[in-house]
């Protein structure tokens, strides 16, 4: 019995009660599991439903008191998830904290009780925020979880503050990217291409790889937290958004706002499709450079400069010089200065071509031609280089095409070079002009090529006919929404402030936009071509007004037969349908419209455009954010006082993401990092295993493979989402890029465990029985220490709040960090320690006082770290009913709580004197006595009321407070300082 007896009272409290609940719960769950598992199932299938008349709903059961206006119930335990759907909470807590076992299962345990849903109907004031669609090819990386951290901020603070909000989600079908992955896989495994396939089998299998594929992307941002209404997930290709693409390209067109063109673009031949400036970059070249080319066994050379003849009509010769030879091939013209005195006698005289026998134009150009580079005397290509493309459209030159789609020279090239690839003719085209006795010579020249993100191949600019959305007029419009109006508003706010200049430079200089795209995935273009009956097939799409635009077919044959009559013969039909696609921007650009069902009048509509919001990277302000304003401004309707409605009234653009070198991220570098692993941990052997299942070649995986040795020598260490959260939230202020390093990441998991063990304390200290107290308490009643502790709090709560209106993100993460860190826990909670043993309503008073700051504290910081403070707030109010923090209240600031003279006397004169002491100490923590001698009496006064909480700060005792009368001890370390003299034994 007695053996008995020991091993029972050798079992600790917390355990003993763990096991009782933890039996409590297994039953309760056991009888009622049916019945959650089928309420689980309801909820998850009306998450996922596509019905348009039912998405977007919020099923979530509502109390009576909110029936009639729609207000979600958040805080009401739903009778139909029982409380053992509730995360399963041990009683008592590790000791240490563990990200992984705080964060399993908390996302699905908020999205099955409908806490990321909005409510069209709601009464509450709208809140709403797109999330920027990624791209469905691939991953997130660490500049998409910003995204989420910041925008994911802003929402779980404005949701507690009382508004119905909306994160929405979408995912971007990213035609050249997917095509891209799709055509390489295909090869792979049949080694077969997309032509092989034909059309509509190719893109039934993109449609399979995006349904096996995209929910990565979903699944990485559940793990950031990101508290996004899942049920409305769009995707740029659904039913909903391709109605809209081809309503805007309908309207756009009917107003004057798209037409057909034939004009200089970016080419790629490796795609064959014309491509956006945000898939070129530009690579230096200093001199001469060998470069590995798509479809070129050797490497190519760049970086020189070639200086040949052309013989004049008439006697004579004048050089030009190029980088691009091959070009020569369509010259129709030679530019001068005309002011150049070298070249006076040629003004209006003809060249030959060498291999054409075409007549060249000498021509006169200021704006082109400076007469101090070169010979000053320019080649014109008007059909392959964007400025010759405008001298050919002064001087009305002839514009000829040299090249097919996929680089190879054409029979506009001459029958000597045709059927050659451009970079084997470039050699040849050398050879015989050294034959005609024209070459001159070549030498080292420095020079910027583009090259395709996509495929690595050399951009080629050529004359293509493409559809342009025509911008001057919209991006007016555009460009005044950021003016102040007479009241000092502006429409549009940019923040930060400084890329207002951006866009207004860009906005001013602004060219038609090229939405045409030679792809087979994507929108496909809503114009059919008249083909008439003695057109030949090659001339197919070149005349511009045989196109007819229309929502589909059997309308576009209606357009037809007003616009070309019944009396001329044309097949208007599926095969006449323009086969390119729309610009992936243009979809996107429509975004904000498309997902709330627009051209539609839709409840969604209604209630949640224009959203309020948008929050993204300063990268894609002209490629994304000016052409969403510029089509929503034309297309979105009217705001109610005649002016027409923008798409948001705030941008928020964040910095971009480095590596902790400076250095871009880069797969072939190897720093690009997936969130998910800085989240679980992950190896080094584990982050070289992820290159090789990615696209790089062999060599590009090894310098990747360098490239993680150095930057993670150990891997990665498991931190957590919230502290990847807050880490990238903190870095916000640095300006135009962010240099990460995952070591502070790192340091903010290190802060997660002292949370964990600030709330672990609390709860031991405030005990099972504890009782909140349920009237607001009275800050004249409680210790000093008390007051002070909530007086701060006060100013952090003003702090943080103030910066979030701001959206200056990183201030208010810092302000709830200090707080946290350096008041309640070095300060506060050890110095209520001794309190805590007394007698006395004092350590009521410090128990209601930590109570507080904790409720307080989690609250103020759940919107930057979600889990942590969830998974604390529930274990605080264990025995309450199975709400959540994310629809508690934010904290506001309580004017009682204010009080400077306390927080002045702790500032400036307690903490003065803990931190001599600490100082005289030298860093250590023995115990030891201490005298502290004080001129003042009024200093002396307030140290020797508060020397409890100094002693305990600073480990002396006892403290003894002497005055001038008193004799100093002798031998002891001593400090002298303003009116104070500091003894240590």
């Amino acid at each position: 019995m007695i053996g008995a007896f020991f091993d029972r009272r050798s079992i600790d409290p917390w355990e003993r009660k763990k096991r009782r609940e933890e039996k409590a719960l297994e039953k309760e769950l056991k009888k009622d599991k049916a019945k959650a598992k089928e309420a689980v199932r309801k909820l998850q299938e009306q998450a996922n439903s596509t019905d348009s008349g039912k998405k977007g709903k919020n099923n979530v059961k509502r109390s009576k008191s909110n029936e009639d206006d729609g207000d979600i119930d958040n805080n009401a335990k739903d009778p139909e998830i029982p409380y053992s759907e509730k995360k399963l909470l041990s009683l008592q807590m590790d000791k240490h904290y563990n990200p992984s076992a705080v964060e399993k299962s908390r996302c699905e345990w908020w999205e099955i009780r409908g806490l990321f849903m909005a409510d069209a109907k709601s009464s509450k004031p709208p809140f709403v925020m797109l999330y920027p669609p990624p791209n469905v090819t691939g991953v997130l990386h660490l500049g998409h979880a910003l995204t989420a951290a910041n925008g994911d901020t802003i929402i779980r603070w404005r949701r507690m503050s009382g508004d119905n909000t909306l994160y929405q989600p979408g995912m971007d079908h990213a035609g050249i990217a997917t095509q891209v992955v799709v055509e390489k896989k295909l090869m792979s495994e049949t080694g077969k291409t997309r032509h092989d396939l034909g059309r509509d089998e190719f893109v039934k299998q993109v449609w399979e790889w995006k349904k096996e594929h995209g929910g990565t992307i979903l699944q990485q941002l559940r793990r950031l937290g990101a508290s996004l209404d899942f049920s409305r997930e769009s995707f740029t290709m659904d039913e909903k958004c391709s109605k809209a693409v081809v309503e805007a390209f309908v309207r756009l067109y009917n107003k004057g706002l798209i037409y057909r063109d034939n004009r200089i673009v970016n080419w790629d031949c490796s795609l064959k499709t014309a491509i956006s400036e945000i898939e070129v970059d530009s690579l230096d070249i200093q001199g001469r450079t060998l470069l590995k080319v798509p479809g070129y066994e050797n490497k190519v050379e760049f970086g020189l400069l070639t200086t040949f003849a052309y013989h004049l009509e008439e006697e004579g010769e004048v050089l030009v010089a190029t980088t691009r030879i091959e070009t020569m091939l369509g010259d129709t013209g030679i530019a001068v200065h005309p002011d150049d005195k070298r070249y006076k006698h040629l003004h209006g005289k003809h060249a030959i071509h060498p291999f054409s026998g075409r007549r060249i134009p000498i021509i006169c150009d200021a704006k082109l031609v400076d007469p101090e580079f070169g010979t000053g005397a320019v080649k014109i290509t008007p059909a392959h280089d964007p400025n010759d493309f405008e001298v050919g459209k002064r001087h009305n030159l002839e514009f000829i095409n040299i090249f097919t789609d996929d680089g190879e020279i054409n029979q506009h090239g001459g029958e000597k070079f045709a059927g050659m690839p451009r970079y084997k003719a470039r050699d040849l085209v050398t050879e015989a002009l050294k034959e005609k006795g024209l070459y001159r010579k070549t030498e080292v020249n420095e020079m910027k090529i583009k090259i395709c993100s996509r495929s690595n191949d050399v951009v080629e600019p050529m004359m293509k006919p493409q559809w342009y959305v025509k911008c001057s007029g919209m991006a007016h419009e555009a460009l005044i929404s950021v003016e102040e109006d007479e009241s000092n508003m502006k429409k549009l706010e940019i923040i930060p402030k400084e890329y207002t200049d951006h866009w207004k430079r860009w906005l001013e200089n602004i060219r038609d936009w090229c939405i045409s795209r030679q792809l087979w995935w994507g929108h496909r273009i809503p114009a059919w071509y008249a083909v008439f009956e003695d057109d030949k097939p090659e001339d197919f799409g070149l005349l511009d007004d045989r196109w007819v635009v229309a929502r589909n077919l059997e309308e576009a044959r209606a357009v037809a037969a007003e616009k070309f009559g019944q009396e001329k013969k044309y097949e208007l039909s599926e095969s006449t349908q323009d086969p390119d696609v729309l610009d992936t921007w243009f979809s996107s650009a429509l975004f904000p419209l498309s997902v709330f069902g627009w051209p539609d009048d839709t409840e969604d509509f209604k209630a949640f455009y224009p959203s309020s919001l948008l929050e993204t990277g300063h990268d894609i302000l002209f490629f994304w954010v000016a052409r969403m304003v510029m089509l929503g401004i034309t297309l979105g309707g009217e705001d109610g006082t005649g002016g027409n409605l923008l798409p948001f009234p705030k941008v928020y653009l964040h910095p971009m993401i480095r590596d902790a070198q400076g250095r871009k991220m880069s797969k072939s570098l190897g720093n690009v990092i997936d969130p998910v692993d800085v989240i679980n941990g992950i190896t080094l052997e584990g982050l070289h295993e992820k290159l090789s299942k990615g696209n790089l070649d062999k060599k590009e995986i090894e310098v990747a493979k360098e490239g993680q040795k150095k930057s993670f020598p150990n891997g990665i260490k498991e931190c957590g989402a919230d502290a990847l959260r807050f880490a990238l939230i903190d870095y916000t202020a640095q300006s135009e890029n962010i240099n990460l390093d995952i070591k502070r990441v790192v340091g903010y998991r290190h802060w997660c465990n002292k949370l964990w063990n600030a709330v672990r304390f609390a709860i031991l200290t405030l005990g099972d029985g504890y009782v909140p107290p349920s009237n607001a308490i009275n800050p004249e009643e409680l210790p000093f220490i008390c007051q002070w502790i909530l007086s701060v709090l006060n100013k952090t709560i003003d702090k943080t709040v103030s910066s979030l209106e701001s959206y200056k993100l990183s201030d208010a993460a810092k302000a709830v960090y200090s707080w946290w860190q350096y008041q309640l826990c070095d300060i506060f909670i050890e110095g209520i320690k001794p309190f805590l043993s007394y007698n006395d309503p004092t350590a009521e008073f410090a128990k209601h006082t930590l109570w507080l700051c904790l409720d307080n504290g989690l609250r103020l910081l759940h919107p930057f770290m979600p889990f942590i403070t969830e998974e604390l707030w529930q274990r605080l109010h264990l025995h309450a009913a199975p709400s959540s923090i994310m629809v508690s209240e934010y904290p506001s600031m309580v004017d009682c709580w204010k009080n400077e003279k306390v927080e002045n006397e702790m500032d400036n004169l307690v903490m003065f004197v803990v931190n001599a002491l600490r100082s005289l100490a030298k860093g250590s923590r023995q115990r030891r006595p201490g005298f502290v001698l004080s001129q003042v009496k009024e200093e002396r006064q307030l140290i020797s009321t508060q020397s409890v909480i100094i002693s305990q700060l600073t480990n002396v005792w006892p403290l003894v407070i002497m005055d001038e009368k008193d004799t100093a001890p002798t031998g002891w370390a001593v400090s002298n300082t303003k009116n104070f003299s500091f003894y240590l034994n």
